[in-house]
């Protein structure tokens, strides 16, 4: 539903909104604002609508206003989204904090191929000084993983999303943490034996440690576009030969792995946390502290323009691969009968833990809300078109160039993936290069009849429940696709596939997530993209 169909906003606002909905939830909204009287800075709000954050996701006043408190306590840091302001009136609570203007770090990355050595090392050396700042303030942030990890226009990280953050050390006071919360691939063996969620309740755990091993997690998949195992339980085959080998796996993903990276995993992945690499061992060890060419002496991003572009051309679709073929991890999805284990939504499903301050979550299917346009009561449904043209199978060749010129995301369609001359020659920072759009979508000229039902048995036959086709009437020009399932992981996956004419007789194919891990976003649209494949338009160069 419309915001304004829960309650207005609040008219009283220290800044003025500038922008529709960029981010959303069951019970949340995010909106760019500015000050009052001035076009800068950009910052992003956002809004909580309290009465439904009770209901549906069991989160009190108290604490959206600990998550205000503890993000406000950390202060400012270089990778870490900065906290402005925050207010509340009887039905929302607000938070103003640093706009992320270059998007996801993880929708730029390539699923199960990862980036080279040394953009891996400028991010995963920015996410430690990150977390090293964090807890020198005493705050662990218990949730560190790739939909956490945001860029700025320039490309250099920062970490957001402090809702379930905590602090763990305060006037020289150390104390344990028993809450459950996090992600399964990306979470530390402690936090379940040590919350309700294991079978032998223990004392608790370290957040400080469980940030490092998260960090460990973060890394590996930088490297390999992949996590090590599903969650690290026995449950995880992979993960049982991890802890049976002594860290020595055979696993295809491991072996792959740079060899002066296999000792750093190890340390901080290992499963003793009281033996477990601190950050000062991480500081200390040779791959940390190696050269690297994109880095600066004070961990800046360095020819941000040469990073972007080899990030960018990096990401491809193999039109010849089989997207049904069952990989080890990840490579599935829908909704199973009996998963393995059941982790549960790890991101709502306790009392205790915190609204995200950046990614809105969802705590259920039937909760998905649209903040800016009207609820829609089926999967799908005719929205509001950008053009009013009908819709053309047969298009003019150089029409179609000329619209899509300079279109980013077609690059990943071409047989040797770049960087269009024309953005080169005018990028001046990472952005330029590298859109902060997501590149989860494609072209087509077929019409919506036809576009329609070839998705829905793509996500038919990838396992995703989706309920009959409706007509199209002869004036509409978009629709919309609910998507709601597990990834191969068994984490929750929610968005949306948007059908738009963008052009006479052009539309545009979008995937937006929701909810979910983007790398596994980013499999699950490359999969549906090479079932379309009839229907993808493919550019010449």
């Amino acid at each position: 539903m419309h915001h304004s169909q829960l309650a207005p906003l609040p008219d009283d606002l220290p800044f003025r909104i500038v922008s529709k909905t960029i981010g959303q939830g069951a019970y949340a909204c995010i909106k760019k604002a500015t000050p009052t009287h001035t076009d800068h800075p950009i910052f992003a709000v956002k809004f909580i609508h309290k009465e439904y954050a009770a209901r549906h996701g069991k989160i009190s006043p108290r604490q959206l206003q600990m998550e205000a408190t503890v993000h406000k306590h950390i202060g400012d840091h270089n990778n870490i989204i900065s906290f402005f302001q925050t207010g509340e009136d009887d039905v929302w609570r607000w938070i103003a904090m640093e706009l992320a203007e270059g998007g996801d770090l993880f929708d730029k990355i390539e699923a199960d191929e990862g980036v080279g050595e040394d953009i891996a090392h400028v991010y995963f050396s920015q996410l430690i000084s990150a977390v090293g700042y964090m807890h020198s303030k005493g705050v662990g942030h218990r949730d560190i993983k790739p939909e956490n990890m945001l860029l700025t226009a320039d490309g250099n990280l920062k970490i957001a999303d402090f809702g379930l953050a905590t602090l763990f050390e305060y006037k020289g006071v150390t104390k344990l943490s028993t809450t459950f919360c996090g992600s399964p691939p990306y979470i530390a063996p402690e936090v379940i034996s040590c919350s309700g969620k294991g079978q032998f309740r223990g004392t608790g755990y370290r957040p400080d440690l469980v940030d490092i091993w998260s960090c460990g997690i973060v890394l590996f998949v930088l490297l390999a576009g992949n996590t090590p195992w599903d969650s690290p339980t026995d449950n995880s085959y992979e993960f049982h030969e991890y802890v049976a080998t002594n860290s020595r796996t055979s696993d295809e993903l491991w072996q792959k792995l740079p060899p002066a990276t296999l000792s750093l995993l190890r340390g901080m992945l290992n499963v003793q946390s009281e033996s477990r690499f601190s950050l000062e061992d991480v500081r200390r060890h040779p791959w940390y502290t190696r050269q690297n060419k994109y880095l600066s002496a004070d961990c800046r991003l360095r020819d941000p323009i040469n990073l972007a572009t080899t990030m960018f051309e990096a990401l491809h679709i193999d039109f010849s691969q089989d997207p049904l073929l069952r990989r080890t991890r990840g490579g599935s999805f829908g909704l199973p009968e009996r998963p393995d284990i059941d982790m549960g939504d790890a991101d709502t499903d306790t009392p205790e833990q915190r609204i995200s301050s950046t990614q809105p979550e969802i705590p259920r299917p039937d909760m998905l809300v649209d903040w800016d346009t009207p609820h829609l009561s089926d999967v799908f449904s005719a929205t509001q078109p950008m053009h009013r043209q009908p819709a053309l199978l047969s298009v003019d060749p150089s029409l179609l160039a000329d619209t899509l010129e300079d279109e980013p995301s077609l690059s990943q369609f071409s047989a040797a993936p770049c960087v269009p001359l024309s953005r080169t020659q005018k990028a001046q920072r990472f952005r330029d290069i590298v859109p902060p759009r997501p590149m989860t979508r494609f072209f087509s000229t077929w019409e919506l009849k036809l576009l329609i039902p070839l998705v829905c048995e793509a996500l038919h036959r990838l396992g995703v429940p989706v309920p009959s086709v409706p007509a199209v009437g002869p004036g509409d020009t978009s629709a919309m696709i609910r998507v709601v399932t597990r990834d191969g992981r068994m984490c929750t996956l929610q968005g949306k596939v948007l059908i738009e004419c963008v052009s006479e007789g052009i539309f545009e194919i979008e995937f937006i997530k929701v909810k979910g891990d983007p790398l596994e976003w980013r499999r699950f649209f490359k999969k549906v993209a090479v079932l379309c494949k009839d229907a993808v338009y493919k550019p010449d160069f």
